[in-house]
């Protein structure tokens, strides 16, 4: 099958690679980050904030979606794209994660997923076949599979059962895509085990996907567990296809994965660290509260160019936050999403230009922590 997936660069050194993704509402350069819209907006900004951020993509989430407004009701408005003023490419996560996340509320089926809300108590049930159908109604860009996310530690006979199960779900799920031209993602699981990741690789590519996600990572595994599984996955995936990790992370793990040939990512960090205080720098985390910024006139980063760090200092940023101010989110977002977004810009050139490996290294320099093992 024809791939989305476009290569323009590649690391002489390391798996890092620059390239474009096509969707039906414009083209996404990679690698790159998505920021979190679960309930059709990104928490704290608005559609205009993201154009000037520079975002290119942004996540939503079906499980939420599907509870509250409702996919039939999108679709009646016009779609997810119109009914959020977002005209620029959209993912939508299957639910799956979250259907894991409230595994108390959940009961996992051959059939699917039944599931109480965690808004009102009501119950629902989710198939792969209802997990496209809604997605499809959302008319989002990218659509993910239903799958079964795996808890860590977790067995090897657990996780085998959950990927043995997420594989039959994959299947299912490409059987019901109609033909709309939205893309439809693979979901690779198989928890910390090797063999049971390469077994995942091998039965989505067999049904044949436009993208294939790592998912089940960043779930409560050491960090160095997070980056080999990450870079032994990715190494056995299609070299012309996108290659997503779910959920990740830090500045450092984006940094990582890129280096071992990750080309998308999502993460709730940015904008929920940004409602808590805690501001992503070029020097590593900046904590607003703290007393020290009382009187500081210096922006949160004396290197970023945002709208925040252009207007506002980390004094008035620390008054905002310790009054409970509104404007303390949206600040604290913008500047958080730029510099997300702005590391990507920077890993995509220096890749271009070959030298990713010394980014690599002025990005940890910077911030005087020592590279993690390849």
């Amino acid at each position: 099958m024809s791939s989305p997936f476009t290569l323009h660069a590649q690391s002489s050194r390391c798996a890092a690679r620059a390239g474009e993704v096509r969707t039906l509402h414009g083209v996404i350069q990679t690698p790159v980050f998505m920021p979190v819209g679960t309930q059709a907006t990104v928490k704290g900004v608005t559609p205009e904030n993201l154009l000037e951020i520079g975002a290119q993509i942004i996540l939503g989430n079906t499980y939420h979606l599907f509870l509250r407004p409702g996919h039939e009701l999108i679709r009646q408005l016009g779609g997810l794209h119109k009914f959020m003023n977002w005209h620029k490419p959209i993912l939508t996560d299957s639910g799956g994660f979250q259907i894991y996340s409230l595994k108390e509320l959940a009961r996992i089926t051959e059939a699917g997923a039944t599931f109480k809300s965690h808004l009102d108590g009501s119950s629902h049930f989710l198939s792969p076949e209802d997990a496209v159908a809604v997605q499809e109604a959302l008319g989002s860009d990218i659509m993910m599979c239903l799958d079964t996310c795996i808890p860590y530690p977790a067995t090897w006979q657990e996780a085998e059962t959950a990927t043995a199960l997420t594989a039959r779900w994959a299947a299912r799920c490409r059987a019901a895509q109609q033909e709309t031209g939205q893309l439809l993602f693979g979901i690779v699981q198989g928890g910390m085990y090797p063999d049971l990741r390469a077994r995942s690789v091998q039965d989505m590519v067999s049904i044949g996907f436009d993208g294939y996600a790592l998912g089940g990572l960043s779930v409560g595994e050491p960090t160095e567990v997070m980056y080999d599984m990450t870079a032994r996955t990715a190494a056995l995936l299609p070299a012309d296809f996108p290659k997503y990790v779910m959920g990740v992370g830090t500045p450092e793990d984006l940094v990582e994965c890129v280096f071992r040939g990750i080309d998308m990512f999502d993460c709730v960090m940015p904008t929920r660290n940004a409602r808590n205080g805690m501001l992503f720098t070029s020097q590593g985390r900046l904590v607003i509260k703290n007393a020290c910024h009382y009187n500081d006139p210096r922006p949160a980063d004396e290197n970023c160019d945002c709208y925040t760090c252009r207007n506002y200092s980390r004094a008035y940023l620390r008054h905002l936050y310790m009054a409970k101010e509104i404007m303390a989110s949206q600040l604290n977002t913008i500047h958080n999403l730029h510099y997300f977004v702005n590391l990507m810009a920077e890993m995509r050139q220096a890749i271009k230009e070959d030298r990713f490996e010394i980014f690599r290294k002025e990005f940890y320099a910077m911030r005087e922590q020592q590279i993690p093992p390849n």
